[in-house]
């Protein structure tokens, strides 16, 4: 899943990069109002992290400006301030929820998951747990099954797995895969992503009779189930 970060705070920004990216989000980071109303606009994310003292453009002016274009991405937004009428004008200006720092990270990780979860609830087409055939992916719990037995994945071979569920039948490029999921520009000398689909195949596809996951020559893999 994908999470924009807008925090003029370096060490606060950095750390909430490291931490989220540990727990498999693949996270952008913005470090002003304007910058962070930009990539708002005019990106899609499943989530964003919105402070609210920030230059340029304050907190509350991404968040009208997010709500202005009719987008329902779930807003937690992140301050300093305590007082009752500051959250109440953000969640009436349309955030979805109020952190107030400082907090603890696994508090955070929490909100986020039910924010995620509700999103879901309330629009189908955002749905948290992904099927095809008998593989089932839970974007929340991040828990990958096929049929009766689990996936034991490493946070980025989930991530990948993710991005294929998500666009399935879709056939998607190495430089993609390695832009949505590294957050790295694709270097035709590097076979990160080469590695990691032989990885993810090796739990995925070898242990069952049917293969998911194929290589198209020459344009990159795609995940979708095949007549035999």
């Amino acid at each position: 899943m994908r999470v924009l970060v807008v925090e003029d705070e370096p060490k606060l920004a950095q750390y909430l990069h490291q931490g989220l990216s540990e727990n498999g989000y693949v996270v952008d980071v913005a470090r002003d109002g304007i910058e962070g109303r930009r990539l708002a606009t005019g990106g899609s994310y499943d989530l964003m992290l919105l402070d609210v003292m920030l230059p340029g453009v304050d907190g509350y002016g991404v968040l009208a400006a997010l709500r202005a274009e009719d987008s329902k991405t779930p807003v937690l937004m992140l301050t300093a301030r305590d007082k009752i009428e500051d959250r109440v004008k953000g969640l009436e200006g349309g955030a979805d929820d109020y952190l107030v720092k400082p907090f603890a990270f696994s508090e955070l990780l929490a909100r986020m998951g039910a924010l995620l979860r509700r999103g879901a609830f309330a629009s189908p087409q955002a749905a948290t747990v992904l099927r095809l055939a008998d593989l089932e992916v839970d974007l929340v719990s991040r828990r990958c099954t096929r049929g009766a037995q689990r996936l034991d994945l490493t946070a980025k071979e989930f991530n990948l797995l993710a991005l294929l569920t998500r666009r399935r039948g879709q056939i998607l490029s190495r430089t993609t895969l390695a832009e949505q999921v590294w957050d790295m520009h694709f270097d035709s000398d590097t076979n990160v992503v080469e590695v990691a689909v032989r990885r993810l195949r090796a739990k995925l596809d070898d242990p069952f009779p049917t293969r998911l996951l194929h290589t198209v020559r020459g344009m990159g893999y795609v995940l979708e189930e095949r007549a035999a």
